[in-house]
């Protein structure tokens, strides 16, 4: 009987094995217009507090390096798009509401997911028509004419169905409706990547400031995330789809009034991060991670590979699985360049890189020298660039795991 069943039961256990690891990788992330992480943490948000129970919740920031080359402002659709291609606005160059030049030579994430599975479908439900237009740039030449599966958007312009009016209710309708198709369509369709984006509570802070209606404006997008989050939770049980869900905001609001934004002060760039993700890292549990975090976690959790030129201009660090390192940081003295960073794992070695161009921002190719291999246990290495032209310098650090960059600027 041993004999006859053994092989049986081994049958049912690889199965079972590779069942597990074969659901398909699904996406969907959620960008809840302005609310800060203080705010968030007062007001009473049980979907939200579901989600982080299954996954986790994380203070975070917008903004870029504040004082640095880096610093972008707190502007809604500067951070959607900080969020869209894992840069910072000296790369990605949406500097306001106006989007008035992006640089799609950075890619958005749907760009990389339509380019390796052009099979597979995506989704955008939003309030705001330019968030396919203009930041993902659906079917323009400057984005390989990418194209979105699905799209419901642009009710902000339908003044015959939505007519404005001063309090805004017409933005909570059409928040009211986005997210209820959001639920709908992804129940019945299981989209691969989505994005779903609600901008009321971002219009009550603007109108009444820290207030009993900015509360009920979160709880009201609490809700709206609810029905998402049903849909997720129907996919996962009827489909055997493997799920990640991002919740996220693009900026915070000033500590004065809680009506403005667009500075560099600690509540403006005060953000918060919400999944139901597993395997989250010390990246998300130990330091307190960017809204660039979130697209190199979405691409690692869908499978998405970033060429080696790509993931060099990559700002940010995937929130899941294993890393080599992290808090890459430069400092410049006496002709050297000072790299530090901490290890995660201490036995990986390390790939130090250094370019003195930017020809990536322009389509081109940067001339990268690699430098040396270092220990990740040594968390230091230093570069002598005395014989490099002066001003500008991009360091790579590259590990089996992640990679990172910084700049160097009028060194």
């Amino acid at each position: 009987m041993y004999r006859l069943f053994l092989p049986i039961i081994l049958l049912f256990i690889c199965f079972g094995s590779v069942s597990a690891q074969s659901k398909t990788p699904k996406a969907v992330f959620i960008i809840v217009d302005g609310i800060s992480s203080n705010s968030i943490e007062a007001i009473e948000t049980p979907n939200l507090d579901e989600i982080a129970g299954v996954g986790g919740y994380t203070r975070a920031y917008v903004g870029g390096e504040k004082g640095t080359y880096s610093q972008t402002p707190t502007i809604s659709a500067v951070g959607y798009n900080s969020l869209l291609t894992s840069t910072w606005v000296n790369k990605h160059n949406v500097w306001d509401n106006r989007i008035l030049e992006p640089n799609y030579n950075y890619w958005t994430i749907f760009r990389f997911f339509q380019n390796q599975y052009p099979h597979k479908t995506t989704a955008i439900f939003s309030t705001w028509l330019d968030n396919r237009t203009k930041l993902l740039g659906e079917n323009l030449p400057g984005t390989g004419q990418l194209r979105i599966g699905y799209s419901f958007d642009g009710f902000e312009i339908d003044s015959v169905r939505f007519p404005k009016d001063d309090q805004s209710d017409y933005i909570r309708e059409i928040d009211e409706l986005v997210s209820s198709e959001a639920g709908n369509y992804i129940k019945q369709h299981g989209p691969d990547l989505s994005w779903v984006y609600l901008q009321y509570t971002d219009d009550m802070g603007h109108k009444f400031g820290d207030s009993e209606q900015f509360s009920h404006a979160v709880q009201l997008a609490d809700k709206q995330v609810g029905r998402v989050w049903e849909a997720v939770k129907y996919r996962q049980n009827n489909y055997g789809e493997d799920w990640h869900i991002y919740i996220t905001t693009d900026h915070g609001r000033d500590a004065k009034s809680g009506q403005n934004h667009g500075g560099q002060s600690d509540r403006e760039r005060g953000t918060w991060i919400i999944t139901n993700a597993n395997g989250l890292n010390t990246q998300f549990s130990d330091n307190t991670p960017g809204i660039v975090d979130i697209m190199p976690s979405i691409a690692r959790h869908l499978g998405i590979k970033f060429p080696k030129e790509q993931a060099f201009e990559i700002d940010g660090t995937p929130l899941i699985g294993k890393l080599s390192f992290t808090n890459l940081a430069l400092a410049y003295e006496n002709k050297t360049i000072h790299v530090t960073w901490k290890a995660i794992d201490k036995n990986d070695r390390l790939k130090l890189w250094i370019s003195t161009t930017n020809d990536f921002e322009n389509g081109g190719t940067d001339s990268y020298h690699l430098v040396t291999y270092v220990q990740c246990s040594e968390e230091a290495a230093v570069i002598d660039v005395s014989k490099l032209p002066s001003g500008f310098f991009k360091i790579v650090l590259e590990g089996s795991y992640n990679t990172a960059n910084k700049w160097l600027v009028g060194k």
